[in-house]
């Protein structure tokens, strides 16, 4: 298992455009991955369970995964965060 910290940089957060991004990244890879904010543990793989963390700009949230390709994975999804939207 892997997990990093990002920093949700978007100004619109973990909805919208970014989540769509993050969601089809994620998507991307055949390991479980979870985001977790304040306890809360969710499917990066869903959208609708995404967007129920409310994480907002400047909210600190941390990528779990697990499986063959968990260190790609977290490190892509932690990038997906720290860009800034275009």
């Amino acid at each position: 298992m892997v997990e990093k910290e990002a920093t949700v940089v978007p100004e619109a957060g973990l909805h919208a455009r970014p989540a769509a991004r993050f969601i089809k990244e994620a998507k991307g890879f055949s390991s479980d991955i979870v985001v977790v904010k304040d306890g809360r543990e969710v499917s990066a793989k869903s959208a609708l369970r995404l967007m129920t963390l409310g994480a907002k700009h400047g909210d600190k949230v941390v990528i779990r995964a697990e499986g063959e390709d968990e260190e790609a994975a977290v490190d892509a999804l932690v990038a997906v965060l720290s860009e800034e939207e275009e």
